[in-house]
Order: C-alpha cells, then structure tokens, then sequence
C-alpha cells in the first residue's frame, strides 16, 4: 500500500447523498478535496456538482477514478448492492484501493464485503458514524474505525474533516459492533426516559419541572440533555426517525445472537419500537415513542 497522501492531492468517491452524504461531501467540499459523487437520486447530485463536485454516471466508473472510495447507505441490501455488485466497488476498484464504509449494517454483511475486498486487493475499512444530521453539518460526528492501519492513515485525514471525533478501534469488524452497542444504549434510553417521564405524570409532577430536574441529575446524559428542549416543547421533529431505530435495533438484536448475547433488553426495545413505528410514529423522531407509552398508560 502506497503512502498517505496529502488531503489536497486525495481524490475521493462519495456513494450516497442521503441526510449523511449531503452535508458530509458539503464539508469535504470546503476542506478542499477533490469529490466525486454518485447516487441514484440525479437530482441530489446536481445540487453536489453546483457546489463543486464531480458526478460519476455508476458506482463503477467512479470506482475506477478515485484514491479512496466512501458509501454510506441505508441497509445490508444496498450495501452489498453497491459492493458485491457485477458492476460494483469491489468489482470496478483498482488493487490498492481504500474503500470505507460509513453505514450502519451488520457485522455479517460488513464481513462479506471484507472477504471480497481482500480477494481484489482492496483495503476495506468499517467506520460507522455516530450523530444526527444537525452534527453532520457542523463537522461533529463521531467516527468508529476498524480495519487495516495503513488504511486507516490514509483515510483519516477526510475522517478528520467531516467528524470532531474519530477512534480506531482494531483491524476488522470492531467497530461494526461498537456502533451497535452504542445504537442499543440510545434506543434503549429513549424508552426507559419515556417509562420514566409517564411515571412521573401519573405522579402528578409538573412536565417542564420534572424535565429541569433530570437534567440536573446524574442520568443527564448527553444524549438526554440533547433532547430535553425538544421533550419540553413536545417536538417530535424526526433528527433519527422511530423507523431507523427500529432498524438499529433489528440490527443489534440479530448481532448479539449470532454472537451469542442473549438480547433480552434489547429485545423488549426492538419491539416496542416494532410496534410504534407500524403506526403513526413512523417517521416521527425516535424518542417520541414516549407517545406510545402514555397512550398504554391513558395519557393525552
């Protein structure tokens, strides 16, 4: 493997301009690289190329003209579309090649794409991200990588660009599964605060009041604090809708019990959001699933 070059001389291919890709390639844009974009949507990526990019007509020929090549996309099944594809990365990349993938997908599907990223010569690194599409425009992502260091130092410069935070966290799926860790605690979370504000009502407790205090409290987490305006003004405005956290979850349950975890928080997590997101939650944001439980517990 070649060495890093500077992120001035580093042409980099983006696969899909969803929520993520749209304000990622935006500051990759502005720290100066050279991005090539590709997505289904030819629409999005004619907003891209008016502010710089160049369009790739596939995802093979933009595989074939680029140093370091991204994706981040919805699931396993586009995933191994745009990789494992006749006409896909892994087919259409040069040997020596980095291609990083940004998603949120299985260890098992991420392993699949590794073992045919080896099989061509091409330096396949994991590295989902962690945050909202609010924290992909301001550049406060956080990135967990895993793979090839050699890879990894490449790669980091364009890492250090679009993300505040970036953690290798070994040579193969590790980080796979600390996204989905992290993914189960905030899934999680968003059901036991609802549990836990319901209560509350049913106490009696004034809402704004009792939101004060659990953020002076020591569960006031991060992610809670984050969301305590947003609980205090009821705005379910979706930042991760109820539908994606239904999908995380799957995702964490079906891991752990290939790993042999026995999920059964997990388990209970999925399921509700299983169910609320079957409803009118869909495409509401994730932690309105508190919703779900008032309505259980004869709450407005």
């Amino acid at each position: 493997m070649s060495n890093p070059m500077t992120h001035t001389g580093l042409k980099v291919g983006w696969i899909g301009l969803g929520k993520m890709g749209v304000p990622i390639t935006d500051n990759l844009l502005k720290g100066g690289f050279d991005v090539t974009v590709f997505d289904i949507n030819q629409a999005r990526c004619g907003e891209q190329a008016a502010k710089g990019a160049h369009v790739a007509p596939s995802v093979r020929d933009l595989a074939g003209a680029v140093d370091v090549i991204f994706s981040i996309i919805p699931d396993d099944a586009a995933l191994k579309a745009i990789a494992l594809g006749e006409d896909g990365v892994i087919a259409a990349a040069r040997a020596g090649t980095v291609y990083v993938d940004m998603s949120t997908v299985s260890p098992r599907a991420s392993e699949t794409v590794r073992d045919a990223a080896r099989s061509r010569g091409v330096h396949y690194v994991a590295a989902p991200v962690s945050g909202s599409t609010v924290l992909a425009e301001t550049a406060q992502l956080t990135v967990f990588a895993s793979g090839p260091t050699q890879a990894y130092s490449i790669v980091k410069p364009v890492f250090d660009t679009l993300s505040s935070k970036q953690y290798y966290v070994g040579g193969d799926q590790e980080a796979r599964y600390l996204k989905l860790a992290i993914n189960h605690l905030v899934g999680s979370t968003a059901v036991l605060l609802g549990e836990a504000l319901t209560l509350g009502r049913k106490g009696g407790l004034d809402w704004k009041q009792m939101l004060d205090v659990i953020g002076d409290s020591v569960v006031a987490s991060p992610l809670i604090k984050y969301k305590l305006e947003s609980l205090r003004q009821r705005d379910f405005s979706p930042a991760f809708s109820s539908t994606q956290m239904l999908k995380d979850m799957s995702l964490v349950v079906d891991a752990g019990e290939r790993a042999g975890v026995r999920m059964e928080a997990a388990t209970l997590v999925k399921n509700k959001f299983a169910a609320y997101a079957g409803g009118d939650g869909a495409e509401l944001d994730f932690f309105s699933i508190l919703r779900a439980i008032e309505a259980d517990s004869q709450l407005d």
